[in-house]
Parts: structure tokens; sequence; C-alpha cells
């Protein structure tokens, strides 16, 4: 798996139709309608994210490798 950056992933969320409910410190909250699920995405910087989070969020968007 590809390892991306939280401003990356959000973004590709964003394009997937989640939006930005809040921000909270470093964490952006999404939601969606129609969804009961929120995530929250970590956003420090040019960090990557850690693979087990990254695959988690990628399960709820839905997202997939070749998506990156």
């Amino acid at each position: 798996m590809k390892a991306v950056t939280g401003k990356r992933l959000a973004k590709l969320v964003e394009e997937k139709g989640w939006c930005l409910a809040r921000v909270n410190g470093s964490h952006h909250i999404y939601t969606k309608d129609g969804r009961i699920e929120r995530l929250v995405i970590p956003i420090h910087g040019s960090q990557t994210l850690k693979t087990g989070l990254q695959r988690s969020l990628m399960k709820i968007v839905p997202l997939r490798d070749d998506e990156l």
C-alpha cells in the first residue's frame, strides 16, 4: 500500500463526497449525508499516515490502492 499524507487523503475524501464538519486542533473531522460514520484525519504537515489508520479510513470511504 502506498503511504499518503493526511492532506492528500483529505483531498481524496472530499472528492468522494465527504464534507469537512469541523477541525479540532490538527484533526479534521469529515461527515457524509446518509452515513453514520465520521472520518477523523490527522493532518500533521507532510507526515504520512500510519498503515493501520490509513487502511481503516480507506475501508470506510471506500478508496482503492490505485486511487491513491
